[in-house]
């Protein structure tokens, strides 16, 4: 015969089970953008920081830093996408404008998204852009091509970091990949079918 005490204890044991795995579950679902937003911090893993209004640091004459550019296509995506060029030199402090071009290869509208980062990963905190393409999804007819502008400056702050102080060259990878939501290829899709009906 079961013991009435053990009853309770019972349902503790299981409610604390429970929760456990209701919290792991949840983390399991908060670990990508928690894991992001350390990222965009700390440039853990070469994640460039974003100006988001703050102020433009003053230029610092003769820190100079060469910026060379990279570009890369996904496999699911027909864009041909590169640089305009492979490399700038620009000083601490001082704002940097750079063009990449991306044309879409494939018969339909396609909607990409631009994922990026810098190397030596130790720069990434110090990279800021101020705008970019990769802020937004970016939008292509068949054989459109666009120019993709990134505006950015070394914060004069990398001068003082021991372990890059002595850094000069920083690559910019960019990435761009076919985006999960293709609503906006299909929509536009649609309204020009509507449009061109009894033409």
């Amino acid at each position: 015969m079961a013991n009435p005490r053990q009853n309770p204890r019972n349902l503790r044991t299981a409610a604390v089970l429970f929760c456990m795995v209701a919290g792991m579950v949840g983390l399991s679902y908060a670990a990508v953008p928690l894991y992001k937003l350390f990222c965009q911090v700390t440039g853990f893993g070469g994640t460039t920081q974003v100006a988001a209004g703050k102020p433009v640091p003053g230029q610092v004459a003769g820190a100079k830093f060469t910026i060379s550019f990279d570009a890369n296509v996904a496999r699911d995506l027909g864009w041909d996408f590169r640089p305009e060029q492979s490399a700038m030199t620009v000083e601490a402090g001082e704002q940097g404008l750079a063009f990449y071009k991306a044309k879409n290869l494939e018969t339909v509208p396609v909607v990409g998204t631009a994922s990026f980062n810098v190397t030596p990963e130790k720069a990434g905190i110090y990279f800021t852009k101020i705008d970019c393409f990769c802020f937004t999804e970016q939008r292509l007819e068949p054989g459109e091509s666009m120019p993709m502008p990134v505006q950015f400056y070394v914060d004069p702050e990398i001068l003082k970091d021991p372990n890059t102080r002595d850094l000069r060259n920083i690559v910019l990878s960019y990435t761009f990949h076919r985006a999960a939501d293709q609503s906006a290829r299909q929509t536009s899709a649609v309204t020009g079918a509507a449009g061109n009906t009894g033409g």
